[in-house]
């Protein structure tokens, strides 16, 4: 699973002395700054105690038949579940299901002979069955259990930080009352909801085959898990797809999907490769998915392991509960995987497609066998993310997107620092979190670094295909590494997976002239009473005379020095030269040792890293000229991220840098540089020749440099930039519609409010944040009761639609408090007027009258609110 978190780091920052590094994005998203400190429902909760331990697996449920159909208004599942099934080990007269809010009809035992009745107790979301005798562990039965799923009914128990809700099976639009959205049905089965709509032993450690009969309306298309068989007309309207999945995996791994979808098909070898998607983005489907098949190509040899399923189809699901999800076969993407062609020129989010897809060898051919264990499944899906981007866009493009993930487990490591498998904690969704993602992809990236990518992938071949269709533990991994290795690798596995954490490292370098050494100094200066000491084997690359050395150190201790011998002082001593380490870290260089670093060291790290501490020193007139210099960067990241640090470069370079910035918005490759180059150019020059530059910026097919350069006309002529984007606002895309709506919040009138009323419902996910705070923005500016009011409803509406994150609720909720003060604002000033007696008591007193039924409706929907 992929998930989108709550917490953005502001483009293009440059952090200071640190492993951290600013975050690059090719999508031109407002930043917003979320304070953890202020959400009442924090993610970050204290670990409890208790430990976590794996299900305990009593009975095996070998196979699972459905017969499913769907009452679209009353939002019911119909179905009829056949299990197959033999005790675990011990016998067992008993058979426990997860049964989550359901209405039980009949449980019978079923032979070839007859249907007999069986008793049941069914109490706290548990079936517990009485079966007809007493099975061993070589004796498998059969129970047929006739049901209906009730998801709306069922009492809420939360989610997480990657799922916002749990109720497993969901009915969009079912009623088709809402024009823009399409009608469909979807289930969510991580972690424990598949139970919701058929019974299961619903735990990550079960295995089964399955079968699924769906019953719908002839104008809808079905998804499931495995090979579509057949298609049965049953004259009425309806039709029954039946989809057979033949390979075990993992009862969360179920899935269906329903909707008017257009499915466009794909094939690598001869496997079907097939996109479901709306039918207004057909044309557009090979475009965002069409890569996949060369992802499977390259996945599978890669790991030497092909792709064990017998197809892979991917469908877009309309207000989906998190990013995207693996179901085996069948991954499910939220509805921002949706874009036209101009869009995907600015994102593709084919991260979430290759970590997706990842998991289907890691989580879905091998799964965690409990959540404790869930970096066996999310670390590996983030770090093939890492491997595609390397093998398809170059080491450049891998290492930036290794930086983001990076700074996003740095970000989180702040506020709370814990085991990467962690067998304490509150609740399984706690484990959806930047360590089981970021950090762990960062932690297999150091071990590949540390063994070498022979071993490393030899080791992953063993784990997968000694382990395929079973469920496994973090040793499991370990035993694989150190069986290809030869090595005992306890001591990584416990700092990294075991332990909580990461180094701080101060590093300086001394030349000892008389005795021809140059010296290292390294400090692990974490602190030892709540993070280890780490081992940290390092290569040290040595610059002298355009020749390089390099020297393998491993630091064990909390302060060390290494000596090399060394004729002459070397340009550049580049500790941890690979850039694998995970950490933060503190370096003495000079100015002239960084500016080398830049243009000598070969990795995107290595010139970041150089860039981050020239912009501390960026009035140097060295650092000034490298900073210029990596305007033409060969990596676009690079390019981008360096603009905003042009503000602080030395005087009298103006000329230059517009120069430079006008030609990178005509000439560059990249929709993200030129589009940061004119939001610089707007913000610091006001030459009326750059008009005409922002006036062809229009014409630019990405969406990205089009709202950049509405927002750059406005900035010299509001009334042109108002009267602009009165053309665009019937657009879809998020970028054009968050400028628009930031120009209306700074420049515009009541009359705007329409666009705010109306674009509402194209804003979504997070994005939906940024137009809560523009038309917070604007409704505070304005000083109409009736523009503030329909505006409210607005944000109450939001508030409470159930398909939203809690975060985008929180912001909704937390403006209509803003609006509630203006008025209090408005009663304390007037009668502050009232008490100066140097204006119209009369005409005051009637304001204040006004602002106090104004404040009294406003707090009224707000304690309405549900």
């Amino acid at each position: 699973m992929i998930f989108k978190k709550p917490v953005f780091v502001i483009l293009f920052a440059f952090l200071s002395g640190s492993c951290n590094l600013f975050k690059q994005s090719a999508h031109k998203e407002q930043p917003i700054v979320v304070n953890l400190d202020t959400i009442e429902a924090s993610a970050i909760l204290p670990e409890a105690a208790t430990y976590q331990a794996s299900a305990t697996r009593l009975s095996d449920i070998l196979h699972t038949k459905l017969d499913i159909r769907f009452d679209w208004t009353k939002q019911y599942l119909y179905g009829k579940a056949t299990l197959t099934v033999k005790p675990y080990f011990y016998p067992t007269s008993t058979l426990e299901l997860d049964a989550r809010g359901m209405e039980i009809k009949e449980v019978a035992l079923v032979t070839a002979a007859a249907k007999t009745p069986l008793e049941y107790k069914y109490e706290n979301d548990l079936i517990t069955i009485k079966l007809n005798k007493e099975y061993k562990n070589t004796e498998q039965y059969t129970v047929l259990i006739e049901y209906v799923s009730k998801p709306n009914e069922l009492k809420k128990s939360g989610g997480s930080a990657a799922i916002k809700d749990d109720k497993g099976l969901y009915f969009i639009n079912p009623e088709g009352k809402e024009k823009e959205k399409p009608r469909q049905i979807w289930t969510q089965g991580e972690t424990q909801s598949n139970s919701v709509w058929f019974p299961t032993i619903d735990r990550p450690n079960e295995r089964m085959t399955q079968e699924i009969y769906i019953t719908v309306n002839k104008k809808f298309v079905t998804l499931s898990n495995g090979e579509l068989v057949f298609s049965t007309d049953n004259g009425d309207s309806t039709r029954t797809d039946y989809w057979k999945m033949e390979l075990p995996h993992a009862p969360y791994l179920a899935m269906i999907a329903v909707g008017e979808f257009a499915v466009v098909k794909d094939k690598w070898k001869e496997l079907e490769v097939n996109y479901y998607v709306e039918k207004e983005y057909e044309p557009y489907a090979r475009a965002i998915f069409g890569n996949t098949p060369e992802m499977i190509a390259f996945f599978s040899s890669k790991l030497d392991v092909p792709f064990r399923w017998n197809k892979y189809s991917q469908v877009v699901a309309s207000d989906y509960v998190s990013g995207a999800m693996e179901n085996t076969t069948a991954t499910l993407h939220g509805d921002f995987m949706q874009r036209t062609d101009r869009e995907l020129l600015d994102k593709t989010h084919e991260e979430v497609i290759s970590h997706e897809l990842f998991h289907q060898w890691f989580g879905d051919l091998v799964t965690c066998e409990s959540w404790s264990n869930l970096p066996l499944n999310e670390s590996f899906a983030t770090y093939g993310e890492y491997l595609w981007e390397e093998y398809k866009y170059g080491l450049d493009a891998a290492d930036a997107h290794s930086a983001e993930s990076r700074a996003g487990y740095l970000s989180e490591a702040e506020q709370k620092q814990t085991n990467l498998i962690r067998f304490q904690y509150g609740d399984k969704e706690d484990m959806f979190d930047a360590h089981s993602y970021n950090k762990g992809g960062q932690v297999l990236h150091m071990l590949r670094k540390y063994v070498g990518d022979d071993a490393f992938f030899a080791s992953l071949k063993l784990y997968l295909e000694v382990n395929k269709f079973t469920s496994v533990e973090i040793h499991h991994l370990r035993l694989a590494f150190e069986k290809v290795t030869g090595e005992d690798l306890n001591w990584f596995f416990n700092q990294w997976f075991l332990s909580s954490g990461h180094p701080q490292l101060l590093i300086n370098t001394e030349y000892d002239a008389i005795n021809k050494k140059q010296k290292i100094h390294i400090q692990q200066v974490q602190d030892l009473t709540k993070i280890p000491l780490f081992k940290l084997p390092m290569y040290i690359d040595i610059y002298t005379n355009s020749k390089v050395e390099r020297k393998k150190i491993t630091v064990t201790k909390a302060s060390e020095t290494f000596e090399f011998d060394a004729l002459q002082q070397p340009d550049l001593v580049n500790a941890d030269a690979e850039k694998m380490l995970l950490c933060n870290k503190e370096e003495e260089k000079t100015i002239k040792e960084w500016a080398f670093q830049y243009n000598k060291a070969p990795l995107y790290l290595d010139r970041h890293e150089a860039l981050a501490a020239l912009a501390r020193q960026a009035k140097d007139s060295l650092s000034t000229q490298i900073i210029l210099s990596a305007l033409n960067d060969k990596f676009w990241g690079i390019r981008a991220a360096v603009i905003s640090v042009l503000k602080d470069i030395q005087p009298g370079y103006e000329t230059e840098i517009k120069n430079k910035l006008v030609a990178i918005v005509e000439k560059d490759g990249r929709s993200a540089v030129r589009s940061t180059a004119i939001d610089y150019l707007s913000a610091n020059f006001k030459d009326d020749d750059l008009q005409t530059h922002y006036k062809n910026a229009l014409n630019d097919k990405a969406y990205s440099v089009l709202s950049s350069a509405l927002t750059a006309i406005a900035r010299t002529n509001p009334a042109e930039g108002l009267k602009l984007s009165q053309k665009y606002e019937n657009e879809k895309n998020n970028d054009v519609l968050s400028a628009i709506a930031g120009l209306y919040s700074t420049y515009g009138s009541d009359e705007n409010n329409d666009f705010f009323i109306k674009a509402e419902k194209k804003f979504q996910g997070f994005s939906k944040i940024s137009f809560i705070n523009d038309y917070t923005s604007f409704l505070l500016k304005t000083k109409n009761d009736t523009t503030i009011n329909s505006g409210i409803i607005v944000l109450k509406n939001i508030v409470e639609d159930e398909g939203l994150s809690k975060w985008v609720t929180y912001y909704a909720k937390k403006s209509i408090l803003d609006l509630a003060t203006l008025y209090e604002e408005r009663i304390n000033s007037a009668s502050q007027k009232i008490k100066e007696k140097n204006s119209d008591t009369a005409l005051l007193e009637a304001q204040i009258e006004r602002a106090k039924a104004q404040k009294l409706n406003i707090m009224e929907i707000y304690n309405s609110i549900k």
